[in-house]
């Protein structure tokens, strides 16, 4: 804590320099670097006052039965305090801390895997939206019925990837289909990959022009005229993984390969990451089939009953509307609980 503090008091330092604003992408950088540093610092420091509180409670407790009730909720505020620090805590990891690529796939299920995909895309939007994070759609590709093929939005907050990484893995709906004019149950699959979004101080050794192969290609779905027009779309593909990118947000080709390459770094130092941790295999394991056989993190059951249950934690609440409406904090919450644990 001291080195966090010692480093936000440089920050404060840089920022009061006249030139500061000169390079607006370095001064954005550090302005990042330092909400980062007082999100981690906040909880210890909110959980200390507090303690300080109990202390002079505690005194008056004993001389004046009459402040009981104050103690009573000064303590039951510090347990949430404490929770949040240990919360805090457990987003250690080298990447927590930066934001996250949120990619979206529809897999087994056609119509309906295509419309589960789009409801997962609206889920983290609206998580992103309600958490006040800068949230931005990089890419999208609709299906030809409904929904999308796949989608992938950018979440610019410190400590996105942190939260969101056990996201990854299929998510499955099971529901009434509304496209079976049958009225029958359907099962649909959708695979959800969280990267982190790295700063220039990640380097990956990538030969653009001998390891990767872009195409270029008009954008597609709801996007303007535009779209039809030019060859913005960029696709890359890094040929020793495999690793497929795509981005068609932006009116600018140039624009587009900037992004597609800084999302395919991303995935290239999360895949040699896990690697060196001997995750990767089991991990990519779960996400190769997108559908029946495939592991599954969470179910999401609308019909005949109703809950939504994640299978690594089992962690289950009985409504699932406000988790599709982006209350997904619960769960994540879980999931860090049930990483540490098993860590």
């Amino acid at each position: 804590m001291p080195v966090k503090e010692a480093r936000v008091e440089e920050i404060n330092g840089l920022m009061a320099q006249p030139d500061f604003w000169d390079n607006q992408e370095s001064a954005q950088k550090i302005v990042g670097e330092l909400s980062a540093l007082k999100s981690a610092i906040k909880p210890v420091e909110d959980l200390s006052a507090a303690a300080d509180d109990m202390g002079v409670l505690l005194e008056f407790a004993e001389e004046d039965p009459d402040s009981v009730p104050e103690l009573e909720r000064t303590a039951e505020r510090v347990n949430r305090e404490l929770e949040a620090a240990e919360l805090q805590a457990m987003l250690s990891g080298s990447m927590d801390h930066y934001g996250a690529y949120v990619a979206i796939q529809a897999g087994e299920g056609g119509a309906d895997s295509m419309d589960w995909a789009e409801m997962l895309l609206r889920m983290y939007l609206r998580w992103g939206e309600k958490k006040g994070y800068k949230v931005s759609l990089l890419d999208r590709s609709d299906g030809e019925e409904a929904g999308i093929h796949n989608a992938t939005i950018q979440i610019d907050a410190p400590y996105a990837y942190g939260w969101l990484k056990g996201e990854n893995g299929n998510h499955r709906l099971i529901r009434i289909s509304p496209f079976d004019s049958a009225g029958r149950r359907q099962t649909s699959f959708a695979a959800v990959d969280v990267t982190p979004i790295l700063d220039d101080t990640i380097e990956i050794d990538v030969d653009w022009d001998k390891d990767v192969r872009e195409d270029t290609m008009r954008a597609g779905g709801a996007g303007g005229q535009h779209v039809n027009k030019t060859e913005s779309a960029i696709r890359l593909t890094h040929l020793e993984t495999n690793t497929v990118v795509y981005c068609q947000t932006e009116r600018s080709q140039h624009q587009n390969r900037a992004n597609a390459r800084k999302m395919l770094t991303a995935k290239l130092y999360q895949l040699e990451v896990e690697k060196q941790e001997a995750e990767v295999a089991a991990r990519r394991g779960e996400k190769s089939k997108i559908g029946f056989g495939g592991e599954t993190a969470r179910n999401y059951v609308l019909h005949p009953d109703q809950f939504v249950k994640d299978t690594r934690t089992n962690y289950k609440v009985g409504n699932p509307q406000p988790v599709l409406d982006g209350d997904l904090d619960p769960f994540l919450e879980e999931h860090l609980r049930w990483a540490m644990q098993k860590d």
